[in-house]
């Protein structure tokens, strides 16, 4: 791939950075990124990833925008209240950047449908509002083998961990099971701001993965990131693997290969 003038002139900045440059932008421009979900998390982490030069994006939600929406998903807007987020979403990212291609799915992830949409992609944003869509984007990437961003969010605090099948741990080491009677937003709320900084950090994420940043840390440990809007710290703590874990079954698997 040879960048075009407009290309460099558009992607100067990336271009600019140490162990970036046209190589790593070429390697965004190649990647297929597929995210679920198109609102609080979704809506930074895509405008970032268009805005970035990634080549396909895939986008998955089944929902229409609503006027509650508008106080932190910032990919839509007044004008095109009661469209699908996934045709929303479309026509912010063509005007940022309409070099992406970008492909869209108006439905909800399922157990029938997640392997088929998440196999065509090379990395996954996990950007829901709900912890069963976590786990199954978690379960079905570990099979496959595709690492993700996963987050989640609440009130003024939330969370973000990458995960790479085999090299790290999983949602589930962390929390063995779908957790139960926890608070939603719709129950306790969100601040619109708090969703930026996670789904920016998911963006981040990706494109460290895409660009070659991404190194797996020692002992095979991850990285939980965490943010504290109410005392304003932010925290990033070693996630180990647990021992009886079903993704440790894929280490063995690299192992024997």
């Amino acid at each position: 791939m040879v960048l075009t003038q407009e290309q460099r002139s558009r992607y100067e900045r990336n271009l600019l950075i140490p162990g970036i440059g046209e190589s790593g932008q070429e390697l965004l421009a190649q990647a297929r990124v597929l995210i679920v979900g198109m609102g609080g998390l979704g809506s930074p982490a895509a405008f970032y990833l268009s805005a970035a030069g990634v080549g396909t994006l895939g986008l998955i939600d089944s929902d229409r925008v609503e006027l509650s929406n508008l106080q932190r998903q910032v990919l839509h807007t007044v004008s095109r209240l009661g469209q699908p987020k996934t045709v929303s979403a479309l026509s912010a990212l063509k005007a940022l950047n309409p070099e992406v291609q970008i492909e869209t799915f108006q439905e909800r992830l399922t157990a029938e449908n997640a392997p088929e949409r998440i196999c065509g992609f090379d990395v996954v944003v996990e950007a829901c509002d709900n912890f069963e869509a976590k786990f199954l984007i978690n379960d079905v990437c570990s099979d496959l083998k595709k690492p993700f961003a996963t987050a989640g969010i609440l009130a003024l605090s939330g969370q973000a961990q990458f995960v790479v099948p085999g090299q790290t741990p999983c949602v589930r080491c962390a929390w063995p099971e779908i957790p139960e009677g926890v608070p939603t937003t719709s129950e306790r709320g969100v601040l619109g701001a708090v969703p930026g900084i996670l789904g920016s950090v998911e963006a981040l994420e990706v494109i460290r993965w895409i660009t070659g940043f991404w190194k797996p840390q020692s002992g095979g440990a991850g990285l939980l990131h965490t943010v504290d809007g109410e005392t304003m710290r932010l925290h990033t703590m070693r996630l180990p693997k647990r021992s009886d874990c079903p993704c440790r079954r894929l280490e063995a698997v690299d192992r024997s290969l």
